[in-house]
């Protein structure tokens, strides 16, 4: 895919090193359907190949008013993107394992800059790609999967308890409340969290600082490769997992419960089957 094919994400470089990667689906909240993934996968492939890119900032369109709503399936939509890219869209990859291990094994760093609500897959997303966070003090993050008595994705269910102890995880994983900026900054989500109008220049100057001449970018990227290094099997052996977990969540009546309770406008009434 080319970069001018892109049609859920923009993808600005500049000279300084810098590559900002745009969630850019305004009407559906930033959502992140199978297309939106695959371009965010060739997102990420292009900035490895270019070695004019020495960090990645990822975030959502202003217009949107959120970083992304999370996943968004639609079979008029699938069946055209099918059309085009059956063969690189694995629609049984429900925890987005090709998508995860490209985030993981990319070699520049990710500055992910959380713009507006972060939900589902908007949440997991910058789990797994961010080696920094920052958020704007009015944006908000949720684990909603469990109100579609579905699984998490992005391998978030090995991450997340090492980020916030297992606990916590799973308070965050069973009951999918909303979590302000300021409770991911104190749970470690969070690197720092701004007002709005502060955000992209801070996210911006803290990109410049792992650029040269002001950051040795080759040290950075040794850093990173040797911490992800030891866990890139076992992020693999997770995901498969998580994949495993899908089937079954979207075998059960729950879920089935779920999808007619969103279409009802009521909250759902599960049996746990």
């Amino acid at each position: 895919m080319l970069l001018e094919e892109f049609n859920q994400i923009t993808y600005e470089k500049e000279e300084n090193g810098i590559l900002t990667v745009t969630l850019n689906w305004p009407e559906k909240k930033n959502a992140l359907s199978p297309l939106g993934l695959l371009e965010l996968w060739y997102a990420v492939d292009h900035a490895e190949k270019d070695k004019e890119v020495k960090v990645m900032l990822l975030t959502g369109c202003e217009e949107a008013k959120a970083f992304s709503s999370g996943g968004y399936f639609s079979k008029d939509m699938l069946k055209d993107v099918l059309e085009k890219y059956r063969t690189e869209i694995n629609l049984r990859d429900m925890a987005s394992k090709q998508l995860c291990l490209k985030f993981w094994d990319f070699s520049k760093p990710v500055i992910s800059v959380i713009n507006g609500f972060a939900v589902g897959g908007g949440f997991t997303l910058p789990v797994i790609c961010s080696d920094l966070v920052y958020m704007a003090e009015d944006a908000w993050w949720a684990l909603f999967f469990v109100k579609r008595a579905v699984m998490p994705d992005f391998a978030t269910t090995l991450l997340l308890p090492f980020m916030v102890g297992m606990n916590k995880a799973k308070e965050l994983f069973y009951f999918g409340d909303r979590m302000t900026a300021e409770d991911a900054e104190n749970l470690g989500l969070v690197n720092k969290v701004l007002p709005k109008k502060d955000l992209m220049p801070y996210a911006r100057a803290q990109a410049l600082r792992l650029i040269p001449p002001k950051g040795p970018s080759l040290s950075i990227k040794l850093i990173k490769k040797t911490m992800h290094t030891y866990f890139r099997e076992i992020l693999e052996n997770q995901l498969n997992l998580e994949n495993k977990m899908w089937t079954k969540a979207l075998q059960s009546k729950d879920f089935g419960e779920s999808l007619k309770a969103l279409k009802e406008k009521r909250e759902p009434i599960f049996v746990g089957k």
